[in-house]
């Protein structure tokens, strides 16, 4: 009997990435189950980056499947991603330098008080209970100029988690 635990949350099959010139990904197959951790190792231009890329809907495969949860899924564009629970945490960071951690994670999706303001207190409040949660230590008023490259990831992967990832790739 299949119980939810044997599913893989992610499925990647025969997946082939092309570019002028260039195969990035030939018949590439991976996959994840839950509450695993992996790394994928190769030299510059090995085809790792366009992997991932093609699973937060960056680039489009030539051919292969994707299957969340065992289901097989069309991941078009990002949005389609983090719908599915899929977040990313690019290479360069997309942070604003002037805001504070907590000014930074809730733009977009900002909680507002009386459906006018927005709820700040609410919102630090928040940041501060997932950064508890996984271990993060960050300060939510903290600006993101004054605080170091480690510590600016960390703010990174908590705004992926925030947003209901369940799938990260750093």
């Amino acid at each position: 009997m299949v119980t939810p635990q044997d599913i893989p949350v992610l499925e990647m099959r025969g997946i082939t990435k092309r570019f002028p010139g260039v195969v990035a990904n030939a018949d590439v197959d991976f996959t994840l189950k839950k509450g695993e951790i992996h790394a994928l190792l190769g030299e510059n231009g090995a085809g790792k980056s366009t992997l991932m890329k093609v699973l937060y809907g960056l680039y489009r495969a030539d051919a292969g499947t994707i299957k969340i949860n065992g289901r097989l899924e069309d991941i078009a564009e990002p949005n389609d991603a983090l719908r599915l629970g899929i977040g990313m945490v690019h290479q360069h960071f997309m942070l604003i330098p002037q805001f504070t951690v907590v000014e930074n994670l809730v733009l977009g999706t900002e909680p507002k008080k009386n459906g006018v303001f927005m709820d700040m207190a609410e919102a630090i409040k928040k940041v501060k209970a997932v950064s508890d949660e996984y271990g993060l230590a960050i300060d939510p008023t903290a600006r993101i100029m004054n605080i170091s490259v480690g510590m600016q990831q960390r703010v990174e992967i908590l705004k992926t988690l925030m947003r209901g990832a369940d799938i990260l790739v750093l």
